[in-house]
């Protein structure tokens, strides 16, 4: 079992992007902004094919990522992967129960270039795995159906989707009912080949891992909790534990700044906050 952590650990660490053709790569030196229709480089190059940037009334771009702001939630896009590699919400009292939508779709307000080329299901044992889960958005039909978009959708091992992950978005259920969360979640897309499945199909690779941040109180009561959760079907309830980190290495491992106190990133939980008896997951 060390061994094996110490080879995911390993593997976690190397990064690589993946060379697909995008606007603005090369010697025009990456994506700048949205002007007249038209994506503008870097360089000032404009000899682009019109794009609908027009329709990006809630997003910002800039270098390859999207920053695309739902209700409720919000998620970035990096538009060389054609997926998410980051999301966050406040996971409030459960007031609400919409039932979940059960239509996938592309998102119309995003360029095509920046996300996945088909809502369709993956097969080979993956999931539609939401990185914001839509039960946690139930007081609203339309955050709802925002979820459902293959923006904040990506390949999940089942095993994982419906095991370790289902079981943070549980703890978040359960404890959005004692005080407002902020849960700050992200992709690990790795260097793994074996299990990119969907390059044709979706024209998006498979995500080796997923982190997520759930950060609770304020002041001498802010507490927080952290995982990196392999996208494997090893990935199961029981294994959660095996999962936590501190959040200071999750920072180590992504470049992001997780707001809460210096001191709360050095702390690893010894084990995953507990379900509370009588907690309604639904």
């Amino acid at each position: 079992m060390v061994m094996t952590k110490i080879l995911y650990i390993f593997i976690l660490l190397s990064f690589s992007h993946i060379a697909i053709s995008q606007p603005c790569n090369g010697q025009n030196e990456g994506i700048n902004k949205c002007e007249n229709s038209r994506l503008t480089c870097k360089n000032g190059s404009k000899n682009h094919p019109k794009n609908n940037c027009k329709q990006l009334n809630n997003s910002k771009l800039y270098n390859n990522t999207i920053k695309v702001d739902y209700e409720g939630f919000s998620v970035w896009l990096d538009c060389q992967r054609h997926g998410a590699i980051k999301f966050q919400y406040n996971a409030q009292h459960d007031t609400g129960h919409f039932p979940r939508a059960n239509k996938f779709s592309l998102d119309s307000q995003v360029p095509k270039n920046c996300q996945q080329m088909t809502a369709n299901a993956y097969g080979h044992h993956y999931d539609r795995g939401h990185l914001v889960p839509a039960n946690h958005l139930d007081s609203s039909a339309s955050a709802i159906k925002a979820t459902n978009n293959m923006t904040n959708i990506l390949p999940q091992a089942a095993n994982m989707n419906r095991g370790a992950w289902l079981v943070t978005e549980e703890i978040t259920e359960c404890y959005r009912d004692i005080s407002e969360l902020l849960i700050i979640g992200g992709v690990i897309w790795g260097n793994n080949p074996k299990d990119d499945f969907f390059v044709k199909s979706h024209g998006i690779t498979t995500p080796d891992a997923f982190w997520k941040v759930i950060v609770r109180g304020s002041g001498q009561d802010e507490q927080a909790i952290a995982w990196i959760v392999p996208n494997s079907n090893e990935a199961n309830r029981d294994n959660l534990d095996n999962y936590l980190v501190t959040v200071r290495e999750i920072e180590a491992l992504t470049g992001e700044k997780i707001p809460v106190a210096d001191y709360i990133k050095e702390i690893k939980t010894s084990s995953s906050w507990l379900i509370p008896i009588g907690c309604n997951k639904g």
